[in-house]
């Protein structure tokens, strides 16, 4: 799953840190972020449009959801879940086992290119909600936390 970076009030994208997570970790200075979700990798988790809250340089432990640069297009940001920590990096999973894009295609992940993890969702108002049930519908589960899934190990050796 891609994600873009939501434009600030001033109208640019905010800078990506930087891939050291030590400089992020010891400065902190913007430890939190927002992307948007684009693809359908994490489906049900995330949905494509869902608005995230990253923070940057978080200690990333098995069934996180998490940002990272993708291995071979370190350009694209993309969102997994990290199942298990392996020699060399971290395993990680789309949520959606129909889309690819994950350890499946392109193996472990180094650590340093683990940016953040992923702490809350927000799914905008759809153009077409008008009507009072739709509403209270997306009221009610428009901002959710982003739960780790300690199950994610299950799925790995299911895969």
């Amino acid at each position: 799953m891609k994600l873009g970076l939501v434009e600030d009030r001033t109208g640019e994208v905010p800078v990506m840190p930087e891939l050291s997570q030590e400089t992020e970790r010891g400065r902190a200075v913007l430890p939190f972020g927002a992307a948007e979700v684009t693809g359908p990798s994490m489906v049900p988790t995330l949905q494509h449009g869902d608005r995230l809250v990253v923070q940057w340089g978080a200690r990333v432990r098995a069934g996180d959801v998490v940002v990272l640069r993708h291995p071979f297009q370190q350009d694209l940001l993309v969102v997994k879940r990290a199942a298990e920590r392996r020699e060399g990096g971290w395993w990680v999973l789309g949520d959606n086992a129909f889309a690819g894009g994950d350890s499946t295609d392109y193996g472990t992940v180094p650590e340093e290119l683990v940016l953040g993890k992923v702490w809350f969702r927000y799914r905008p108002l759809k153009r077409g909600q008008r009507s009072p049930v739709a509403l209270a519908r997306w009221a009610f589960g428009a901002a959710r936390p982003v739960l780790s899934d300690r199950s994610a190990s299950r799925r790995l050796r299911a895969r």
